[in-house]
């Protein structure tokens, strides 16, 4: 009997030990916590790895054929409050011979009993059609569904031709311009249209092999406002397991209002370290 309870003991003390970390991380926060250090080290990676891909500032801008990726998150919450959340997003590009495609969309909805059930779309295009190695066309939209902003839908579709000034394998400048359409509708169902324009400056320059410039300007137009933004930064490629880049972001917007500055300016610093 002694030699049954102490078996008995023992496997409950194994049984104790053996339950999945996750569930012991999710009482005392350290998942939660996770989850934030993995959306942390995702964006610093992204932004990295964007600012420094030699396809988005070649010719065509993206790779031939398809590639993309899609991401999907659920959860569901019980107790003392109730909540659903669903987001569902993803990135596509295609490049076919002299044209390219770029897609993005996302997808989000939240019911809580504290708050009215919402559901925020979000959609992107990005088109351009080569005639020579440095003349091409180009059209780009953006659409945005949000239920709880000031603007229940806010989009803008605009078409254009570019220019590649520089075109070298390490050393890249393109520019475009074009008219464009702007589509707002309040929660109201009040819709206003305006008439636009888009001017964008993409530059790249390897300085060496393990270091990079890059300079993205893009101006917005229109009778409501005029927005420019400017994104400068520098990438360093330490070694292979660290990589870090520099950046200056600015906007500048005509019309912010009395009580607000008109230009906006954020100095960034991105360090990916592996071990």
């Amino acid at each position: 009997m002694k030699n049954a309870v102490k078996f008995a003991t023992a496997s409950a003390v194994a049984l104790v030990l053996s339950v999945p970390t996750f569930a012991q991380d999710a009482l005392t926060g350290v998942e939660g916590l996770d989850d934030r250090i993995d959306d942390i080290t995702d964006a610093v990676n992204d932004n990295i790895e964007r600012s420094d891909d030699d396809e988005r500032y070649s010719t065509l801008g993206v790779a031939q054929g398809w590639t993309g990726s899609v991401a999907l998150s659920a959860s569901q919450d019980a107790g003392n409050s109730s909540s659903s959340d669903l987001s569902l997003a993803g990135r596509a590009t295609l490049g076919v011979g002299d044209w390219s495609h770029s897609f993005g969309f996302a997808a989000e909805y939240l019911d809580s009993d504290e708050a009215n059930a919402t559901t925020d779309l979000y959609g992107t295009y990005e088109g351009s059609r080569y005639f020579t190695p440095k003349l091409y066309a180009f059209g780009t939209a953006r659409g945005e569904l949000n239920e709880a902003s000031e603007n229940r839908i806010d989009a803008f579709a605009g078409v254009g031709l570019g220019y590649r000034i520089v075109n070298s394998p390490n050393h890249t400048w393109r520019v475009q311009a074009g008219p464009g359409m702007r589509y707002i509708e309040d929660q109201a169902k009040v819709s206003t249209s305006e008439a636009g324009f888009i001017a964008s400056s993409r530059y790249y320059y390897a300085i060496t092999d393990t270091v990079s410039l890059t300079n993205d300007t893009d101006v917005l137009g229109s009778s409501t406002n005029t927005v420019a933004t400017n994104d400068l930064g520098v990438n360093f490629k330490v070694s292979n397991k660290l990589t870090t880049r520099v950046s200056y972001r600015t906007e500048h917007n005509s019309d912010a209002g009395d009580l607000l500055k008109s230009t906006d300016s954020t100095l960034g610093l991105a360090v990916v370290m592996g071990f």
